[in-house]
């Protein structure tokens, strides 16, 4: 059992930290136990937004935490209170890794563990936060980044993408696509290593790619065209190309090659498949292909990321979660 900790004080934005303790402290419908070991620690009382929290411990118990979650701070003019950026500070030396949601990032940079390193938060604030803390990289421009032990995210909806991820990486591409249908949001299943910035997934809803993707999804093992897509769509290619920029923010071939690795990670964490199986049920044709496309997208071969992900979730290859003391 992994241990998270929401890391909490007056001025926290509820809606990031309503996301966090959703995915951390639910159990999903269809997940095996053990779930996280959610846990919520700050001062005696705390108000987020409108609403009074009572937390568990106080802020000293984060270094006993696997992962520390600091949720969005409300007042970006305003300094995080000195006992927070100790006790954050305090967690990443003991080995936490620690996830700042929306203007959480504000805490983490003030902590000085940003400093030399790539981060983002909500679009509106990046500006501020580049120019107070001019040692970090600021990318305004992405959803969320994974520097390894350290994790930022842009605002509201990504903070979600941002936990997803987190589980995805626990827990394998099976259990947070289970997590995203009960949350009835798009998984984002993207792989990555020591930094990692995740392209955006149409969600779900009434546009002119609602019916076209599923089928393509479906049908992954196929050696399927633009024009293929295209005529399924009932469209031309030229048209078929606009919707797909407008919807997914890239190209009908782009988005079906992303499909297909991500598709091929799956059955790299979930199956025995040899490459050659995994390259045909991926619609890449043979190994050599799959191998080049995996490669270039993912950032190493995908006999490297089986063997990478499986020592991740090994249990006897990891190092046993670190109970908050008493527990």
């Amino acid at each position: 059992m992994t241990t998270v900790a929401l890391a909490v004080t007056d001025g926290m934005l509820h809606f990031e930290l309503s996301v966090a303790h959703e995915v951390f402290g639910t159990v999903p419908a269809g997940v095996p136990d053990p779930w996280y070991d959610l846990v919520v620690c700050g001062p005696d009382a705390v108000r987020a937004g409108r609403f009074r929290l009572e937390p568990d411990h106080g802020l000293d118990r984060l270094p006993y935490a696997d992962t520390v979650i600091v949720p969005g701070w409300a007042d970006v003019d305003e300094a995080p209170p000195a006992d927070l950026l100790d006790a954050v500070r305090a967690a990443h030396e003991a080995g936490a890794r620690v996830v700042s949601l929306c203007t959480g990032a504000f805490v983490l940079a003030a902590a000085g563990l940003l400093d030399g390193l790539r981060a983002t938060t909500h679009w509106a604030h990046t500006r501020v936060l580049a120019e107070r803390h001019p040692r970090v990289t600021v990318d305004p421009d992405v959803l969320y980044v994974d520097n390894g032990s350290v994790l930022t995210s842009a605002g509201k909806a990504a903070a979600l993408d941002l936990c997803l991820h987190l589980v995805r990486l626990d827990r394998g591409a099976s259990v947070a696509n289970t997590l995203a249908r009960r949350l009835v949001v798009p998984p984002h299943r993207h792989g990555g290593q020591a930094q990692f910035v995740a392209t955006p997934v149409p969600a779900p809803g009434n546009h002119p790619l609602a019916g076209l993707l599923p089928w393509v999804l479906e049908r992954l093992d196929e050696p399927l065209t633009v024009e293929d897509l295209a005529r399924q769509a009932r469209m031309s290619s030229r048209n078929l190309g606009r919707h797909f920029r407008s919807v997914t923010g890239t190209t009908p071939l782009q988005w079906l090659l992303t499909q297909r690795i991500r598709h091929a990670q799956e059955l790299l964490e979930t199956t025995d498949d040899g490459i050659d199986s995994i390259a045909a049920a991926t619609g890449m044709g043979t190994a050599t292909t799959l191998r080049r496309h995996f490669n270039r997208t993912v950032g190493v071969p995908p006999d490297t990321y089986r063997r990478a992900f499986r020592s991740r979730t090994h249990p006897h290859a990891t190092t046993p979660a670190r109970g908050l003391p008493g527990e």
